[in-house]
């Protein structure tokens, strides 16, 4: 019973706020009767929602749990005051990402009027050798798991995507050299994605900070704001959490 409520629960993508009961039960690969009475039932606990469309929805209940027992709470709490200033100084999209498994998880993503388009969200997801997030954090990863990524296959998104496993080692030893990540045209050919390395108390990278700016000259000159904006969110999350409000 509790895989089927996985299945149920992992059908909803990051792109969807709604789906119907048949959709679900396509994804989740069970019947449309058994989707159904799960579906039901999650509803009558409030972690699903069905509204007068008989669209499913996730839930608050759920959401609410979620949030409080995620492992990056810690994370978003030290970054997000510092992500805003950043957000106002560059005037791009600002975004922070984790590694998960084979690919890069968006964990908090700031928008700006009129910047450049870019694919990501909160919840979504990259592979770790295209985006600028991903390869950052990949540079730092245990080398058995760099081996796993680097073997393939590498999904192209454009000409300018890493693809071969001798580019990808190349750009690797190049984000430990310089310390960031630079991938001009590699996700859309008009944008630029840079990445800093968040590290915590340990040294350990544990997250990216990224901007996601037009593909111009001027990205590079992100990368010194984007360094002293990552040191103060480490440097934050070396401080003890904040109690609960009472």
């Amino acid at each position: 019973m509790l895989s089927r409520v996985v299945r149920i629960v992992e059908a909803f993508g990051p792109g969807d706020t709604a789906l119907s009961v048949t959709e679900i039960a396509r994804r989740s690969g069970l019947h449309v009767a058994t989707a159904s009475r799960i579906v039901e039932e999650l509803t009558n606990f409030g972690w699903l929602q069905r509204h007068e469309d008989r669209q499913v929805r996730i839930g608050v209940k759920m959401w609410e749990a979620v949030s409080r027992a995620s492992p990056t709470l810690r994370l978003r709490e030290a970054a997000m005051p510092v992500m805003e200033d950043l957000h106002t100084i560059v005037g791009q999209h600002i975004q922070l990402g984790v590694m998960e498994g084979d690919d890069v998880l968006f964990v908090e993503r700031l928008t700006a009027p009129r910047a450049v388009i870019n694919y990501t969200r909160v919840a979504g997801r990259l592979p770790l050798h295209a985006s600028s997030s991903g390869l950052l954090l990949l540079a730092y990863a245990p080398s058995d798991h760099q081996e796993r990524i680097i073997s393939g296959p590498l999904e192209a998104f454009t000409e300018r995507t890493i693809r071969t496993p001798s580019q990808l080692r190349s750009a690797l030893a190049e984000v430990r050299l310089q310390g960031h990540a630079l991938l001009a045209g590699h996700i859309h050919a008009d944008v630029t994605g840079v990445a800093v390395p968040i590290r915590d108390p340990g040294d350990r990278v544990v997250a990216a900070l990224a901007v996601i700016a037009p593909n111009d000259d001027v990205a590079r000159s992100r990368v010194a704001v984007l360094l002293a904006a990552s040191k103060a969110i480490s440097r934050a999350m070396t401080y003890p959490a904040s109690p609960p409000f009472k």
